[in-house]
């Protein structure tokens, strides 16, 4: 078995505890894990060490735009997954809410009504619901 490349595993190891920090939810890692180990690392190193830990558009920006396609495509689960990568990255409520509803455009209303569901969801979990209609905590 080929061992990582070093800088890639800790690229990953970096990234995911940046993205993911303080998610209680079972997280997709654990999930292939679960099933298999070592395509379970693949898919880390490869999502998480080498796509997610890029550096050509920051953070945010990444997050972001994961938000809205997740919007999109209409996937609660990793949407919900996101939106705490997007909080722990240093997107605020705001910027995630405002994202979400530019999605209306292309994904529908209903899209949007599902995934602003889970940004309150998030938000009520973090004590950080509610908030203002700009996007501040009051």
């Amino acid at each position: 078995m080929d061992t990582p490349d070093k800088s890639v595993a800790e690229k990953t190891r970096e990234t995911a505890a940046l993205y993911f920090k303080g998610v209680a939810d079972e997280k997709p890692y654990d999930l292939w894990r679960a099933f298999d180990k070592g395509l379970a690392r693949d898919l880390s190193l490869f999502i998480t060490g080498q796509m997610y830990a890029r550096e050509k558009i920051p953070h945010t920006v990444r997050q972001l735009v994961t938000v809205s396609a997740l919007t999109v495509l209409s996937r609660p689960d990793e949407l919900k997954l996101h939106i705490q990568a997007a909080l722990n990255v240093g997107c605020s409520p705001g910027e995630i809410a405002e994202t979400i509803f530019q999605t209306a455009i292309y994904g529908g209303v209903p899209a949007v009504n599902v995934a602003l569901k889970v940004l309150k969801s998030v938000l009520e979990e973090k004590g950080m619901w509610p908030m203002e209609p700009d996007g501040v905590r009051p």
